[in-house]
């Protein structure tokens, strides 16, 4: 029995448990891991919350109805397995140091990754800075390359709050890489 609704952007995934689970975890490892690392800031907590959200999606796949994307679906279970495990205070209060966790990509030369990771680290020292409900709306849109819609459903906001914080984050970013000359800087590159 196949979905009755999946997103353009997933694959078709098996209607049966252990093959859907396996899809999943090939397309949506990665980011499981990465948002569960965002939250937490421990590597070996992000990898056991990982492994219980790809459990939970198994154990839950047959009641999974398509209202939302399969990717949102996973991301709002590691959201919500983060949010229990640490409280959503204590997941703020670390700020990670390495973007590497962050920022598992594919394959490419290591100069130009490295270099990648560096700017990208740079801007994530900012965000990090930011309240917490402008960290989450900034890493789900511009790391995980959610929609707004795909965040309002992963965070249980209105799109609109969604929208409205992201514009507030982007400006306190704004703001904060003007005080420190990085602005200029960054759009020129």
């Amino acid at each position: 029995m196949e979905r009755p609704f999946l997103e353009k952007t997933d694959l078709h995934f098996s209607s049966n448990p252990a093959e859907a689970l396996e899809q999943m975890m090939d397309k949506y490892g990665s980011l499981v891991l990465k948002t569960a690392f965002f939250y937490v800031k421990d590597p070996y907590l992000s990898e056991d919350i990982c492994q219980e959200v790809f459990i939970r999606a198994f154990k839950n796949w047959n009641q999974f109805r398509g209202a939302s994307s399969v990717k949102t679906w996973l991301i709002r279970i590691a959201i919500n397995l983060c949010k229990d495990k640490i409280g959503i205070k204590a997941a703020t209060a670390e700020r990670p140091t390495s973007p590497f966790l962050l920022q598992i990509n594919g394959y490419g030369h290591v100069e130009e990754e490295v270099l990648q990771r560096i700017k990208q680290s740079e801007i994530l020292k900012h965000v990090l800075e930011l309240p917490a409900h402008y960290q989450e709306v900034m890493y789900l849109y511009y790391y995980l390359d959610f929609s707004t819609a795909e965040i309002s459903t992963a965070i249980e906001a209105p799109e609109g709050t969604v929208r409205g914080r992201l514009h507030r984050a982007r400006q306190m970013l704004k703001e904060q890489l003007e005080k420190e000359g990085l602005a200029n800087e960054r759009s020129d590159s």
